[in-house]
């Protein structure tokens, strides 16, 4: 029988809950690094981190001056950020203050040498690095030139992104890892050079065998979509 895709996504798992004090420890220091005060003990953990958030983005917009260590601080903070909506409040700030291009090396390295939790958060934060792009064709999927400029001049690093998450999901079996990674693999037809196929395989044959319900539901819309737009 064959694989039938799903019609919907399901959405992603919630994080591991031990994992939001470390969070929290590096979300007060960007906040002090900042020259802000971290806010007071709220009534929940989220309630705390909205209001730090909230406080980072205030001073971000608010003034020009970017202290020395804040992109490495707001890199931490985006990828131990166990929210896959919020941690948008760091990692766009760096990529529009430092360049895509440093952010985007910055969570490579994250996935290759870091803990797991660390690399599940890189491929997190990987989707708020991607190019916002226009169109002169839609149908044809025919970019501006200045979109096509933007997509190329990060080409290499998402060829090395989907590389490099393709070989941590065969061989780390941290299920959060492979739930964090699975969504931004091109598993389709032409997603990837020929010398990748036996590894887009391999993590195709994991999924669809894995006792994780979201994995195994995943893997059918990856398998069945075309490359779009890095």
């Amino acid at each position: 029988m064959g694989h039938e895709t799903p019609r919907a996504y399901l959405p992603l798992p919630d994080r591991p809950s031990h994992r939001r004090a470390v969070f929290h420890g590096h979300l007060a220091a960007l906040v002090e690094l900042l020259g802000g005060e971290p806010p007071a003990p709220a009534d929940s953990d989220r309630e705390w981190a909205h209001r730090a958030r909230t406080i980072v983005s205030d001073t971000l917009r608010d003034t020009d001056v970017r202290p020395q260590g804040l992109f490495e601080h707001l890199v931490r903070a985006g990828v131990h950020d166990p929210d896959p909506s919020f941690n948008r409040q760091f990692i766009e700030p760096a990529v529009r203050s430092y360049g895509r291009r440093r952010v985007k090396s910055a969570l490579i390295g994250y996935l290759r040498t870091g803990s797991d939790p660390e690399r599940a958060g890189a491929a997190r934060a990987w989707y708020w690095t991607g190019v916002s792009v226009r169109f002169l064709d839609w149908e044809n999927r025919v970019l501006t030139p200045e979109s096509q400029a933007e997509v190329d001049a990060v080409a290499d690093l998402g060829a090395e992104w989907q590389e490099a998450a393709l070989r941590e999901f065969v061989a780390n079996e941290d299920l959060d890892v492979r739930r964090c990674i699975l969504p931004g693999l091109a598993l389709g037809p032409g997603g990837q050079p020929a010398a990748l196929h036996d590894l887009v395989a391999e993590a195709v044959r994991i999924a669809r065998g894995h006792p994780d319900a979201y994995l195994r539901h995943r893997v059918e819309i990856q398998a069945a979509v075309p490359p779009d737009v890095p």
